[in-house]
């Protein structure tokens, strides 16, 4: 630290008034007290960013900043009206404000001109973000938590960087990732990456159909030497676990996108909620997912990190989920870099462009498998979006009713960008609880969705999830009203499975009637509700509403099954993701499949590549170097 600060006293002219320096997570923030330097300094930080190789902010100190009320009313009579501002929020410990508004743009101005005026004439630093279309109670609760706990984040970011920036690098006499989850089955993705020096791990999942955890207990692993946990998507598979890592010890940070984490905190509540509602005792409270905002790092695509004295990370799209990441991941001065694909999709969907593969080293991949087997082929997208118009359309012509049951993030977003492109569709799409808070989370980061998806919403100013097609039911009662009806609809409720939530209601109420239809677009495990219909039950036992019993539902209504809307890739296209990388691994590692498809695609990528392949066991140990 005293050599950086050294570097930086010598290459900022004393005009500056530096009164302190400082990090936040691995970038350095200079606060001065000289107005002229705080708005015009960028040459000698772009000087400075390339003799210390690090990322460099400047703030001002408090005592030239403009007080903040009086900052508030500046701001509104710089930026237009029609900005439509929704809400401006101050971090007097961190030097700067959020402005939030409907047309960011505007905030901004021509070649930044207006945001320029903003910060010359408050003296603070300012950030513009696009205000969500739909408001989202769960954004609103998590920007709460990091505003309120400024002065703790501040601390602990700087302490972070002290950290990284400070410690004695170790020689790497070897790397090696350790598999406590997801090799050879689906669920509880956990990976343990260590160097002499450091200790990250990678995802930290659930399998949500039987609570299946991460194997912590494995001798390798220590909380007290975990150094960072680096979050691919928000998926429970995924993220599920992470917050039982505060529950019992973990002070580090939790490296991820911002729609991630804010997916992660709705997808972690309802999965505390279901829990209580079905009488399991939770492996963790809201207080621990709360912490894990608290220590939370947003990182954007393309923007390089270091985590540990010897690791530094890249985020790039994966195409699956909003936000969802493959981690690059540079170990030493050019040591040995891996790719972790999380999970992917190579091909473009409603909602995102296909997963990145310019990377320009990649000395190991560790790629999904999900649909890694010979036989898990999947319908073109085209054809697949073709068959699920067709269906509703049948559906709604003969007066019916359709449930689509679907995963909260992810596929029922896909299916809402479908609906709404059917020319003159005026039938009512309702959407239950938790889909509506996803949907709203997708409206808050636009510019994580495909480039024809920010066209349309940027430059002409419509959205497929703002149609009026779609409604939100957000009561039991609201939805008994929907159902005393005799008009056609569809309907999108959780669970994707049918092994609870609100689905499973309108299932009850859709069964008996041959002019409604069940429309399966997502997996369906063996032994769930969902798989039993799919493969021809008739009649399902059922419990009644809260008095113990059980009874029979025939199942009378159609049932339709769209494959080709997953947010995975199949085996052609994983081969074809492979294939199109800039830089060809040497070692590929299988993970995230059920086993003979782990080792059905390690021996065909082997066969194809000339690589060394594996599909390991979970609790093995692969030394990578």
């Amino acid at each position: 630290m005293m050599k950086i600060k050294e570097i930086i006293y010598e290459n900022i002219p004393k005009e500056a008034n530096i009164t302190d320096i400082c990090f936040e997570g691995s970038e350095i923030v200079i606060y001065v007290k000289s107005r002229d330097f705080f708005i015009r300094n960028g040459d000698v930080i772009k000087q400075l960013v390339g003799k210390l190789k690090k990322r460099i902010s400047v703030r001002p100190d408090p005592s030239i900043s403009m007080d903040m009320e009086e900052a508030k009313e500046k701001i509104n009579k710089i930026v237009p009206e029609e900005a439509g501002i929704d809400e401006i929020t101050f971090e007097p410990a961190f030097g700067r404000f959020t402005i939030e508004a409907q047309k960011p743009g505007l905030v901004i101005g021509k070649g930044g001109e207006t945001l320029k005026k903003i910060k010359s004439e408050t003296m603070w630093f300012p950030v513009v973000k696009r205000a969500p279309t739909i408001p989202s109670e769960v954004v609103q609760t998590i920007r709460k938590v990091i505003f309120e706990e400024s002065g703790f984040r501040k601390k602990f970011l700087n302490k972070l960087g002290e950290k990284i920036h400070s410690a004695e690098k170790k020689e790497i006499e070897w790397i090696r990732i350790g598999f406590l989850g997801s090799a050879r089955e689906v669920g509880r993705s956990c990976l343990l990456l260590q160097t002499p020096g450091s200790n990250v791990i990678l995802d930290c999942g659930v399998k949500p159909t039987n609570d299946e955890f991460p194997y912590l207990n494995a001798p390798e692993f220590s909380i007290k030497k975990l150094d960072s946990i680096v979050l691919s998507h928000s998926h429970l598979d995924h993220c599920g676990f992470i917050p039982y890592l505060y529950r019992y010890g973990y002070e580090g940070p939790l490296y991820c996108t911002a729609p991630v984490r804010d997916l992660m905190v709705l997808l972690c509540l309802d999965y505390l909620e279901v829990a209580q509602r079905e009488g399991h005792k939770a492996p963790y409270s809201s207080k621990d997912i709360e912490a894990a905002i608290k220590y939370s790092i947003i990182l954007d695509y393309d923007e390089v990190s270091d985590i540990t004295p010897d690791m530094r990370i890249t985020f790039q799209n994966a195409g699956h989920i909003l936000g969802s990441s493959q981690v690059h991941i540079h170990i030493g001065e050019g040591l040995h870099n891996i790719v972790y694909s999380g999970d992917i999709n190579f091909e473009k969907s409603r909602l995102f462009d296909p997963a990145f593969t310019q990377f320009q080293r990649v000395e190991t991949l560790i790629l999904e498998s999900t649909y890694g087997g010979e036989d898990s082929m999947q319908p073109p997208r085209k054809e697949a979006e073709e068959k699920l118009k067709k269906i509703v359309m049948d559906t709604m012509k003969k007066g019916g009713r359709i449930l689509i049951p679907s995963f909260a993030v992810g596929r029922a977003q896909e299916v809402m960008c479908i609906l709404s492109d059917i020319p003159n569709f005026k039938y009512p799409v309702y959407l239950e609880g938790m889909l509506w808070d996803a949907t709203a989370i997708h409206t808050t980061y636009p510019e994580y969705l495909n480039k024809d998806l920010q066209n349309m919403i940027f430059h002409r100013g419509k959205s497929p999830f703002t149609d009026n097609i779609f409604k939100r039911i957000g009561s039991t009662k609201e939805r008994n009203e929907i159902l005393k009806t005799n008009d056609p609809f569809v309907v999108i409720a959780t669970s994707g499975m049918l092994v609870g939530g609100p689905a499973i209601e309108y299932l009850k109420a859709f069964a008996d009637d041959p002019k409604n239809t069940l429309i399966f677009v997502g997996y369906q495990a063996e032994g769930t509700f969902g798989r039993k219909i799919q493969k021809g039950w008739k009649e399902m036992p059922i419990s009644e509403n809260g008095n113990g019993k059980r009874s029979v539902l025939e199942i009378k209504m159609e049932v339709e099954t769209v494959e080709g809307l997953s947010g995975h890739s199949d085996r052609n296209q994983l081969v074809k993701y492979v294939y199109k990388l800039a830089d060809k691994p040497r070692k590929i590692i299988l993970n995230h499949g059920e086993e003979g498809k782990c080792i059905d695609l390690a021996k065909s990528l082997h066969r194809m590549f000339k690589c060394e392949t594996i599909a390991p066991k979970n609790l093995e140990i692969i030394r990578l170097r």
